[in-house]
């Protein structure tokens, strides 16, 4: 058995270095989960012998020492970081401790009012105002002793130079105001991406760059970074008076200019302050920056001088941790799939990580031009991501961990699936098969016509395809219709039951709209909304297998390269075949063309609608637009009339808050549509 001693020096050495290497050089060799892990293990051990313990250990201070090259700042009042809890079992301890310190203190009785907070994962920062001039703004650092940053946080846009009371009242006579220094997710992307396109190395994730980004010599730097500021709480103050809470210190930043978050609540009882937690945890991935948990914190500031601290964390407030989106983990091989257009996609095999609670094994790398700018070898060690929370991608190889054993990455000359020589057309970055009967090809345009977006046939999923193609049973997307439940009898997956509940869907699926069918076909370019508009324009199989390029190209949305690449698919005998054997299968093949009315209450409007709706599925929904003279449009812009918010909305939401489009819900909607209320407006500035 470990020496407590022994195991007690150890974990101190891991921390120490884990901290330096965040803190100080802004580049993360350990996952929070695992640094977290060896802090509450550290803190358990010493809890058990309590010799162990001292004044200098890494459970009772904070952060790092300033690094070399800055002038240090003493604050006024320590910065300390907060004490994790992992779900709501901890939470709730978390909250009884309080309670009982606060009963000893004489305090006890009603619930005391909660806020709860978005942690931003940036860099924590001070700044000092004194007779509300900006007088200097330094970073955590240890908690008692900082980095002077002043120079380069007065280069962020949104942070005020000057504190100017808005009624007239004289300014406080010293605040320090506390915050975090953030990079939001859009210009994070925009950045890496220019960086790279520099031949420059990339940033791991958000808050590395901003750490980065901020802690320059050279405020120009800073000033060409487009970095943010979140404040949220005050650290000393002199000369302020009316501000005896944290939900008043929130309001009070604000009416002084602060950047604050909207969103920060003020709730009572602690089951009411994890559902809030729950709330973002679920719209992490739809807003446009990094958090990795909520902070809950008891609103009174009297409550809060009487929990006090201990060791590092004060007991007023608590970090409700989520599980993490990025993760490092080895990148063991790369490897290609062949889409259904023959696009050569490489991918990531890792050695498994657990990534938002979930395991991943593998993850998309985009292209060969984005291996190669990345820098990405088999062998690295990289920072995994779950995209919005969904897509496992690699963000970027941790050079620093490189030992000379990893290997470059070079693209197949022949496709995997035929061994046809693979080619890539002029002014495109994929390279493809360009083999029309590929196998790999012919699965994949099946995968995608039974898709959700496509014919929708429940059951009929990547894996099903797959085994209806290996064992010859269908060899194209006709041949779906043509299955039969005795025919699957003893196929692996499938007794009586899953037969028929497959043929059943297969059945259903006929039903379905003409536009679906022609996304299912899979034609480059052409999704839902392209597919809609050129129903428009051939709403019938006879016509589109008449219409030209020409013809295509006056469908709203498509231009000449979307045009020509219909006109290039029904050029192919074998694709035309298709389409008439399904018509003659019984599938549907045209559709009334709705005339959009000239004086629609949506006439001449782009409207935008994510997530789900009670009242109409999402082919109504679009009708029902275009009925009113609309145009349901997938993507958000400063033309955009309004979002229509429904069940789960996604990264759609957040784009429209950050443009100032107007976001209704369906309610609003509904009544839109039947004329009962006006159109949104966006305020105007």
């Amino acid at each position: 058995m470990t020496d407590p001693r022994e195991r007690a020096d150890e974990l101190r050495r891991l921390i120490r270095d884990a901290s330096d290497a965040y803190y100080v050089r802004d580049a993360p060799t350990v996952d929070d989960i695992v640094y977290d892990d060896w802090v509450r293990e550290l803190d358990r051990l010493e809890a058990e012998n309590p010799s162990l313990r001292d004044a200098g250990s890494p459970t009772q201070t904070v952060g790092a020492r300033p690094a070399a090259g800055f002038t240090e700042i003493r604050h006024r009042e320590a910065m300390l970081s907060l004490a994790n809890a992992r779900g709501d079992d901890e939470l709730d301890a978390w909250y009884r401790r309080a309670l009982t310190i606060l009963t000893a203190e004489g305090r006890g009785g009603e619930d005391p009012a909660l806020v709860v907070e978005p942690k931003i994962d940036g860099l924590a920062i001070s700044l000092t105002y004194e007779d509300g001039m900006l007088v200097t703004a330094a970073t955590r650092g240890d908690g008692v002793v900082g980095e002077d940053v002043t120079a380069n946080v007065r280069t962020i846009a949104g942070v005020p130079h000057v504190i100017a009371p808005p009624d007239g009242e004289a300014p406080p006579v010293v605040v320090e105001v506390r915050g975090e220094v953030y990079l939001p997710l859009a210009a994070f992307a925009g950045f890496n991406a220019a960086r790279a396109a520099a031949g420059e190395s990339t940033f791991a994730n958000p808050r590395n760059a901003a750490a980065g980004s901020l802690r320059q010599q050279d405020p120009a730097v800073t000033a060409s970074r487009p970095l943010a500021m979140f404040c949220y709480s005050l650290g000393y103050r002199e000369g302020l008076d009316g501000v005896s809470s944290q939900s008043e210190c929130i309001t009070w930043l604000g009416r002084m200019g602060f950047p604050v978050n909207d969103r920060i609540t003020t709730v009572t009882g602690i089951d009411a302050a994890a559902r809030e937690c729950a709330r973002w945890e679920e719209r992490r991935g739809s807003i446009d920056y990094d958090i990795d948990g909520a902070v809950v914190k008891i609103d009174s500031f009297d409550l809060q001088r009487r929990l006090g601290s201990v060791g590092r964390a004060p007991r007023w407030a608590v970090a409700y941790k989520f599980a993490p989106t990025t993760a490092t983990t080895v990148l063991e091989d790369i490897q290609v799939n062949v889409g259904r257009t023959g696009a050569i996609v490489p991918f990531a095999v890792l050695r498994p990580v657990s990534v938002s609670g979930v395991t991943v094994r593998n993850a998309t790398l985009h292209n060969h031009e984005d291996i190669a700018r990345k820098d990405l070898r088999i062998g690295d060690t990289v920072v995994v991501q779950r995209a919005g929370d969904v897509i496992p991608q690699v963000v970027a190889p941790l050079v620093q961990n490189r030992d000379g054993s990893e290997r470059p990455f070079s693209m197949p000359e022949r496709c995997p699936a035929c061994g046809t020589p693979l080619a890539k057309t002029e002014g495109e970055v994929v390279i493809r098969c360009p083999n029309r009967a590929c196998p790999a090809q012919t699965v994949q345009s099946m995968i995608h016509f039974a898709s959700r977006g496509a014919m929708d046939i429940e059951g009929m999923g990547e894996k099903t395809v797959e085994r209806l193609y290996a064992a010859g049973l269908i060899a194209d997307i006709g041949d779906i219709y043509t299955l039969r439940a005795e025919s699957l009898a003893g196929l692996e997956g499938f007794g009586d039951i899953a037969a028929a509940n497959l043929v059943g869907a297969i059945a259903d699926s006929k039903s379905r709209e003409w536009p679906r069918l022609l996304t299912g076909l899979g034609i480059r370019h052409v999704g839902g909304i392209t597919a809609r508009a050129v129903a428009q324009v051939a709403p019938s199989l006879e016509r589109l297998l008449a219409a030209d390029t020409e013809v295509f190209a006056t469908a709203e949305g498509v231009g000449p390269v979307v045009a020509g690449a219909i006109a290039e698919y029904l050029a192919v005998d074998e694709n035309r075949d298709t389409l008439l054997r399904l018509r003659d299968l019984g599938l549907t093949t045209e559709m009334e063309v709705v005339e959009a009315p000239a004086d629609g209450v949506l006439s001449d409007l782009s409207v935008v609608v994510t997530g789900g709706l009670d009242a109409m599925s999402r082919d109504e929904t679009k009708r029902a637009i275009a009925g009113a003279g609309g145009k349901a449009t997938d993507s958000v812009s400063k033309r955009t009339a309004f979002v229509v918010a429904g069940r789960d909305p996604g990264s759609k939401l957040a784009k429209a808050e950050k443009l100032g489009v107007p976001v209704i819900d369906e309610t609003a909607f509904l009544a839109i549509l039947a004329g009962e209320t006006e159109i949104p407006r966006a305020a105007e500035g």
